[in-house]
């Protein structure tokens, strides 16, 4: 389902795409932080929500977009995953530099300021990384979640390589309009794996690729299915594997 069109100036500086399953409790403060983040620097921007679910998320969303917001969304009742979110949602950004992060906020906003300095050095993409020295971990995930992820990066660098890229699964990536065409125009996986292929495929494509510390906090509400959602995750890392060496 997606909203009816808003004005949204073809002049846009950012576009930031919020991937959401069922986030009614947060996706509204979520824009309205990102819309006061962006004014008060100035910068043209949309924000594009991609939220599959049924609690009404995408209705919230789109009552902002009709008070005149620049606000689009997209997305479905079923659960497609959110790499088929972000792919569709890139498709539709305007902006200089188009990115995504997550509708919880786990990385606040404000974070950007991080990031954007970096695309007038020449840089394609610039990514939050939470693995940095001067990373800020103001929540840390359970135990097992820091094992697991722990586990997770021994096994991708193995498959996909990547070396030197210290974390892959952060929500705040940033992408110049070209190489977010070259890389989403090419982007196949639909699940949480999607943020190590487009990263392999950044590499593939020549970008230049800068990583940044940025301050982050768990909110406690992981939507991966233990077992069923790690076996997707293994066969998608299989397919990632596969298309690089094709």
């Amino acid at each position: 389902m997606r909203s009816p069109p808003v004005r949204i100036t073809d002049l846009c500086d950012v576009s930031l795409v919020l991937p959401a399953f069922n986030e009614a409790a947060t996706i509204a403060g979520t824009i309205r932080e990102t819309g006061c983040y962006f004014a008060a620097r100035g910068l043209r921007y949309e924000v594009i929500v991609a939220a599959d679910g049924d609690d009404g998320t995408r209705e919230l969303a789109s009552e902002i977009a009709a008070k005149g917001e620049p606000v689009r969304v997209i997305g479905y009742r079923e659960r497609r995953g959110k790499g088929r979110g972000v792919r569709e949602a890139m498709a539709l950004a305007r902006g200089d530099i188009a990115g995504y992060m997550d509708a919880d906020n786990k990385v606040p906003i404000e974070e950007f300021d991080k990031i954007h300095p970096w695309f007038s050095q020449g840089y394609d993409v610039a990514i939050g990384s939470r693995a940095m020295k001067d990373s800020q971990i103001e929540r840390r995930q359970p135990l097992y979640r820091q094992l697991g992820g722990k586990a997770f990066g021994m096994v991708m660098h193995a498959a996909v390589g990547l070396s030197g890229i210290t974390d892959t699964q952060c929500g705040f990536k940033f992408f110049t309009r070209a190489a977010a065409a070259a890389i989403f125009g090419r982007q196949q996986i639909d699940g949480y794996m999607f943020d190590v292929e487009i990263l392999v495929l950044a590499r593939r494509l020549g970008c230049r690729i800068q990583q940044v510390p940025i301050r982050w906090r768990d909110d406690g509400d992981s939507r991966l299915e233990v077992v069923r959602g790690n076996l997707r995750n293994a066969v998608d890392i299989l397919r990632i594997r596969r298309s690089t060496r094709s």
